[in-house]
């Protein structure tokens, strides 16, 4: 067993490794320019959003439409931090004062709302959205109000992007294998049993709450530092409902299904941008189709796993007794 998961390990490192390696190399060629740097922190920030979103509406099965009220904390508290200490370690500072912050409030907001159920722990949690970009319209002295940050220093780059992705993705899959997180599971399955068995369902809802709270706050940071300009209305309920069509089109319950959406959402709203006119019909159209033929999402609650391809590797070699 130990054998078995230094393996994977140490494929997931090599897999990562590539990964970082490859794009950095396009981007020095220049083969992904400034355009496309744009589009990968999108896709990257998408990726973070949905991940930590899916624990909490896929993994918890807890409807929340509140994650761009967390996005909106980790941004404004990032960008305030790094207007007045624009340096590096102001910025890393920023990124986790805007994680800690929106966990602190998730704490806050999960434990009355988290007793609620289905449509209405939806309505509470975009309650607490609007709440939020309320507050930061009207703290003209701090926020700028309705004008917003500008010129936020951009410290973000690959580098950053990826650090934070591949953290995410990392520490809540490894999250959702521990005990935790197959509590936060049988919650969703089965909240009555569960009780029944001994687990504290309000506890757990309170800690995904918190954990994707935590997550969309360095997502808002990062959102920040990238496209140097932030203003409450970017933290809409709009943008609540672009994080869940992510986690549902690629399946409830499935990190891999999130990141594939994410990435795919991504190049599909870059390729769509020469139809501006007639983008978001397009768009539309398109989530329309998937959600007919494929109603569970690309992965449904599925996993890819970095075996599929030793399995495959496998299936070339011939059997014994045969030429």
């Amino acid at each position: 067993m130990k054998k078995l998961l230094g393996t994977n390990w140490i494929k997931t490192l090599v897999s990562l490794i590539l990964t970082f390696v490859i794009i950095q190399l396009l981007i020095s060629l220049d083969i992904i320019n400034s355009y496309l740097q744009s589009t990968l922190a999108t896709i990257c920030i998408n990726i973070i959003l949905a991940v930590s979103l899916n624990l909490i509406t896929g993994f918890t099965g807890q409807f929340s439409l509140g994650h761009a009220g967390f996005m909106s904390i980790g941004a404004y508290v990032c960008a305030l931090i790094t207007l007045r200490v624009p340096t590096i370690p102001g910025f890393i500072l920023g990124v986790f004062a805007g994680a800690i912050t929106a966990a602190i409030i998730g704490v806050i907001v999960g434990l009355p709302t988290l007793r609620l159920r289905g449509d209405y722990l939806a309505i509470a949690t975009l309650g607490m959205a609007e709440i939020i970009r309320i507050i930061f319209l009207n703290l003209d002295s701090i926020t700028n109000g309705a004008a917003g940050l500008q010129d936020i220093p951009q410290f973000t780059n690959w580098g950053w992007l990826f650090l934070y992705t591949a953290g995410t993705i990392l520490i809540i899959s490894n999250f959702i294998k521990s005990s935790h997180g197959r509590a936060c599971i049988s919650v969703r399955e089965d909240e009555i049993a569960a009780e029944a068995m001994g687990i504290n369902s309000t506890k757990y809802k309170v800690i995904a709450f918190t954990v994707g709270a935590f997550f969309a706050g360095i997502a808002g940071a990062l959102y920040a530092s990238t496209f140097n300009f932030i203003d409450p209305k970017i933290f809409g309920f709009s943008k609540s409902i672009d994080i869940l069509v992510v986690v549902v089109l690629g399946g409830l319950g499935s990190l891999s299904g999130s990141i594939i959406a994410a990435i795919l959402l991504g190049i599909i709203t870059t390729y769509l941008q020469a139809f501006a006119n007639i983008q978001m019909i397009l768009y539309s159209l398109l989530l329309i189709i998937i959600m007919i033929f494929r109603p569970q999402g690309l992965m449904g609650s599925k996993e890819l796993s970095l075996s599929i391809f030793s399995k495959l590797g496998n299936g070339f070699k011939p059997k014994k007794g045969r030429v």
